[in-house]
């Protein structure tokens, strides 16, 4: 069936609905794992099945830097390359550009810059984004935009809206918002910028809707903005997209950020938190964050959290992972990593359900409340 959303239970601005892909349903609000590289660090693809994420992301910029788009292609696409049969969100790779890439130069036609890889001269068009993203073969392709850096004066907000709006209407004229290849359907997001200048949003979100793509991101933001700023965007914007199309908030965020953005309107959420902090030997519980190279775990015979039923907190002991990463062990940043990714989709199960009984609010007081006790070290 065609790529479509489709909202099942609302509670207040929180929405519960389903994402139907040609690789699967997926029910949201949805926490999307990162897999920058072709790869969810730390993770199988096995892994990601057990613990029910419907759909991942992967990075144009760095596959498009190596191994290249082709090769990605010629292996059978990004599904058959990662052995991963759930939905796959590229990003158009236009904030790593930004934020990675030496000499880069941003013009009408599109972003000219170094890959941090080998040194070699590139250029991303709006037009070469799309084909890029259809080569690695995404089901969600995100046209490309202008992350203006943050702080940032205001006429360069505005010229992040404007190339935004004028490479989106570049990266729909391609194929079209949806098309068909390699017997499967993909979709294209546009998305808002506008730095923290509310006009400016309300200008781009005003700009990409008169384009009709079949969804919507909020790009742009925890750049470094105030978090009172984050949430005053997000809750403008979202509340000016359309309730039929799913809304996606780029690049966030903590267990409480995908609760508040929920509570916002979002669907959609990405970040790579859980993952980098799982390698570091943080790990994310409904009591905050445990660092488990704490010297109060030496000891501890209790699982990261009483209650949960991931893998790692069904076999092992606070005790034995702090010990794997005190001693450099790989299967320490391979189990915490097991239970951060389970605790963020597990959440949003729990949003979902929370939204599908009309309880999310008061859940939500709950939630944060708990989250922000910091007595996970002390369990």
């Amino acid at each position: 069936m065609p790529i479509s959303f489709e909202i099942v239970s609302t509670n207040e601005s929180a929405r519960a609905g389903v994402l139907h892909t040609d690789h699967g349903a997926v029910a949201t609000p949805v926490f999307m794992p990162v897999g920058t590289q072709g790869a969810v660090k730390a993770a199988t693809p096995h892994m990601l099945g057990e613990i029910g994420a419907g759909i991942i992301l992967a990075n144009t910029y760095h596959l498009v830097m190596r191994p290249g788009a082709d090769v990605v292609s010629a292996l059978g696409g990004l599904h058959r390359f990662m052995s991963w049969k759930g939905a796959i969100l590229t990003d158009s790779g236009g904030f790593q550009v930004m934020s990675l890439a030496d000499l880069r130069k941003v013009t009408s036609d599109g972003i000219a810059f170094r890959s941090h890889v080998d040194g070699a001269l590139h250029l991303f068009t709006p037009e070469s984004a799309i084909q890029d993203q259809a080569t690695l073969g995404a089901d969600i392709i995100m046209a490309l935009d202008y992350c203006a850096a943050y702080p940032c004066e205001r006429t360069e907000a505005e010229r992040a809206v404007a190339l935004t709006t004028q490479w989106a209407g570049r990266a729909a004229a391609v194929y079209g918002r949806r098309f068909e290849m390699e017997g499967y359907e993909r979709v294209i997001f546009g998305i808002v910028q506008g730095s923290t200048h509310l006009d400016l949003r309300d200008r781009s979100r005003r700009e990409i809707l008169d384009l009709d793509f079949p969804g919507y991101a909020i790009g742009g933001l925890s750049v470094g903005e105030e978090q009172a700023a984050t949430w005053e965007i997000v809750e403008s914007v979202a509340g000016g997209l359309p309730a039929d199309r799913p809304r996606y908030l780029m690049g966030m965020g903590t267990p409480v950020d995908l609760v508040n953005g929920v509570a916002r309107g979002i669907d959609m959420f990405d970040c790579v938190m859980p993952t980098r902090n799982a390698r570091n030997g943080t790990v994310f519980t409904r009591k905050g964050k445990l660092v488990l190279k704490n010297s109060v775990h030496t000891r501890a015979a209790g699982p990261l959290e009483e209650g949960c039923l991931c893998y790692t907190c069904r076999n092992f002991s606070r005790g034995y992972l702090r010990h794997l990463f005190n001693a450099s062990e790989i299967l320490g940043p391979v189990l915490a990593t097991y239970h951060n990714l389970y605790y963020y989709c597990d959440l949003m199960r729990e949003i979902r359900a929370a939204i599908e009984l009309g309880e999310f609010c008061a859940w939500r007081v709950r939630f944060i409340e708990q989250y922000n006790s910091g007595a996970a070290d002390d369990a």
